[in-house]
């Protein structure tokens, strides 16, 4: 979110669609997560479960007589076993019935070698609705589907592909492909969907949420996001998916939305979103934009949020790169690390950090932005027509550090890093190597340097880095940000520690060797 006005109108439209959602479900916040088979404990009459487009409901569920439907599938399946989707279409709202047990997981996949498809085409949306539910249960693994055509032009609707709420634990999300989900109602309507939405609504944590090797793409999420951790979620990983062709934000994990109305509960905590690519995240798409004039849309976005590991992704040809920021006040985004990632070609800025200016109490604190490469962002000019550069500051940043960086501007831009205004304490800036081929400025309270002593002694000391020193990348121009073995980069960073340096880099290679690691994300 980008202005007051855009985030009033997330935050209200949060406010109706989840507390609403929240109080369907807190009636049932007490019902076992664990509820699995209805048949007895120990008896051992479970089989595997056959869904075919030409079945009968009526059918028993075996590979010769298979159902009709998922969710029929879903019903008469028992913990431990399978319901295999043959090749089809399946115009259904899909919702898992049951639990499965620690040692005994219920999935839903498809047939081997078969394509099966679950589409909303034609299908209503009313209120704040999914084309795949998972509530309440334990135990669920989802793999292998596309997930796709669940549209709707309704007022304050909510469209999800895929939602996870209501104290589900134990979830594992797996090499689904989920496109095409769409609000294209009129922005000032409150216009909102989700690709994948994980959303903890109660006063029982999401936990153990596995979320990887999935695409979403090609959805018009409005004032929302393409993958979406929000609320009361405390564990989680969000690893190798791609996300692409998206409007808004790509990733987030969120804090201070009204998805729990206890804000004790009120921000996810504790996750790992890795070795993830996001690409051409574009706030001005879709066939009404969300944002008509500047591309702010955020590839992956800490936001509220706290103790999120953010390493090996890669995030390009978006609106900006990665955010650890906060919008609402109260919710500061704190104690992350962001680490061993690649970012460039952003419309503004490649790393941002901190609350939006003039509009909320928000800032980030206590986090680690060490070991990325940030590689020609800043295309066009921000919302008051400024430059907000590689490595942006704003609002209430206190306690960070920004740290073996290799930053790297557009030679007409040439920001390496921007502390845009006055205020914060304690941000610690060293061991980054920078390299432009034009102009060269820092910025810090909002005073621009184009001396780098004078910019040292502005920022406090910016010891043991780089300026004018080309980085020595294998091959630029088609974006391999790897290092030559000449390049002054090369073992030239400061270890800090392996929990904070991370132990592989952007290749899952070995990060610190000998006790030597290299500015940048490829060592």
């Amino acid at each position: 979110m980008n202005t007051s006005k855009l985030g009033y109108f997330k935050r209200i439209f949060f406010l109706g669609i989840i507390m609403l959602n929240y109080g369907v479900l807190s009636a049932c916040s007490k019902k076992s997560s664990s509820a699995g088979s209805d048949k007895p404990e120990g008896q051992a009459s479970g089989k595997d479960i056959y869904v075919a487009v030409n079945g009968n409901d009526s059918n028993s569920g075996t590979l010769e007589a298979p159902v009709s439907t998922i969710n029929k599938g879903l019903e008469l399946v028992t913990p431990g076993f399978t319901v295999f989707v043959r090749g089809g279409t399946y115009k259904e709202k899909v919702s898992f019935a049951k639990s499965g047990r620690k040692d005994k997981l219920i999935t839903l996949k498809p047939y081997q070698g078969e394509k099966a498809i679950i589409s909303g085409d034609g299908l209503s949306v009313s209120g704040n609705e999914a084309l795949v539910t998972v509530n309440n249960v334990s135990f669920i693994v989802i793999d292998g589907f596309d997930i796709c055509d669940f549209k709707t032009t309704n007022a304050w609707a909510n469209v999800d592909g895929i939602v996870v709420k209501g104290g589900s634990s134990n979830i594992t999300l797996r090499k689904n492909r989920v496109f095409n989900i769409e609000n294209n109602a009129a922005p000032e309507l409150g216009r909102s969907g989700h690709g994948i939405h994980i959303i903890g609504n109660t006063n029982v944590a999401l936990t153990k949420i596995l979320v990887e090797e999935n695409e979403v793409f090609d959805c018009n999420t409005g004032y929302s996001e393409n993958l979406t951790i929000n609320g009361y979620v405390d564990g989680f990983e969000i690893r190798k998916n791609k996300v692409y062709n998206g409007e808004n934000i790509g990733i987030v994990a969120a804090g201070g939305y009204a998805a729990n109305p206890n804000p004790s509960y009120n921000y996810v905590r504790n996750g790992i979103i890795a070795d993830n690519e996001v690409f051409n995240i574009d706030g001005k798409t879709g066939p009404i934009p969300a944002y008509k004039d500047h591309n702010g849309a955020i590839g992956i976005y800490i936001d509220g949020a706290r103790n999120i590991l953010v390493e090996r992704n890669l995030v390009r040809d978006s609106g900006r790169g990665i955010g650890i920021v906060s919008e609402t006040d109260n919710f500061p985004t704190q104690e992350c690390i962001v680490r061993n990632n690649v970012v460039y070609n952003c419309s503004l800025g490649g790393i941002y950090m901190g609350g939006y200016i003039g509009y909320t109490g928000g800032g980030t604190n206590k986090c680690y932005v060490v070991n990325n490469t940030v590689y020609h962002n800043s295309k066009d000019l921000g919302y008051s027509n400024e430059v907000e550069g590689e490595i942006r500051l704003t609002e209430n940043c206190n306690d960070n550090v920004i740290r073996n960086n290799i930053i790297y501007p557009r030679p007409d831009r040439g920001v390496f890093i921007n502390k845009q205004v006055t205020g914060g304490t304690n941000n610690v800036v060293s061991d980054n190597l920078y390299y432009s081929e034009g102009l060269s400025i820092w910025r810090w309270n909002n005073v621009p340097y184009t001396d780098f002593n004078l910019w040292k002694a502005a920022c406090g000391g910016d010891a043991g880095s780089l300026w004018g020193a080309d980085p020595l990348f294998v091959n630029k121009l088609i974006y391999d940000f790897h290092l030559k073995s000449a390049s002054p980069a090369k073992n030239t960073g400061t270890v800090i520690s392996a929990e904070i340096n991370g132990t592989t880099d952007k290749d899952g290679k070995t990060r610190i060797v000998n006790n030597l690691i290299s500015k940048g994300a490829y060592q």
